[in-house]
């Protein structure tokens, strides 16, 4: 019996991955970094800061400014944002009425700071309708680490075994996974690739989709 859904956000609940995709991008570029391409932006999504830090320097070099160049796409995004505002992604107010319906506790557990996400999540009109909202700057270790997760099913006072987590990245996936959570993969930009697979419970075609899963599991 699943008794919480657990979301991420970002490429989950609302449409935000392609503007920072593309934000990453010129950001690094306008660094000087031209080889950074769509390819290294995704290995960004949802990533712990120190990881993410190293990684971009193992491939770019140790002169490659993590935070500067991340600073900078935080400005780009903020003004795409403004510019296109933001979407809710498809089947959003479904789950959240089915989850209601069947008394299933619903939580977000993202990467991006608590007080924008708690922004977001008001401009979409849906931050009330979750038992709690977490951020991974709230633990010590982001995702792909299991600790937002963990913290997650405490706040919400459920086992990880209860919860399915609602991911769109391959490091969303591995912090639900290791915290012991059942992954439920969403596709937003990519889809899940042989390393990703055998960590999942299943595979979404949007978040409507996810009460089939859980009529399934019953």
């Amino acid at each position: 019996m699943i008794k919480a859904v657990i979301f991420d956000m970002d490429g989950v609940l609302i449409d935000t991955e392609k503007h920072y995709n593309a934000a990453w991008c010129e950001a690094a570029r306008m660094a000087g970094y031209d080889d950074f391409r769509r390819e290294h932006a995704l290995m960004l999504r949802s990533c712990d800061a120190q990881l993410a830090s190293e990684m971009m320097k193992d491939i770019f070099g140790a002169d490659f400014d993590y935070y500067a160049i991340r600073e900078v796409r935080r400005r780009l995004v903020a003004q795409r944002l403004a510019r296109y505002g933001l979407e809710k992604k498809p089947g959003i107010d479904k789950i959240l009425v089915f989850l209601h319906a069947n008394h299933i506790k619903a939580a977000v557990a993202t990467a991006t700071p608590i007080e924008l996400t708690l922004q977001h999540l008001e401009t979409i009109g849906v931050k009330d309708q979750f038992d709690r909202i977490v951020s991974a700057k709230q633990v010590a270790h982001g995702k792909p680490a299991p600790d937002v997760y963990l913290y997650a099913c405490e706040q919400i006072g459920e086992k990880p075994s209860d919860c399915i987590a609602v991911e769109d990245s391959p490091n969303g996936i591995r912090s639900a996974y290791a915290a012991g959570c059942k992954p439920v993969m969403v596709p937003d930009l990519t889809p899940p690739d042989e390393a990703v697979m055998p960590l999942l419970y299943a595979v979404a075609d949007s978040l409507a989709d996810i009460s089939r899963i859980i009529r399934y599991m019953e």
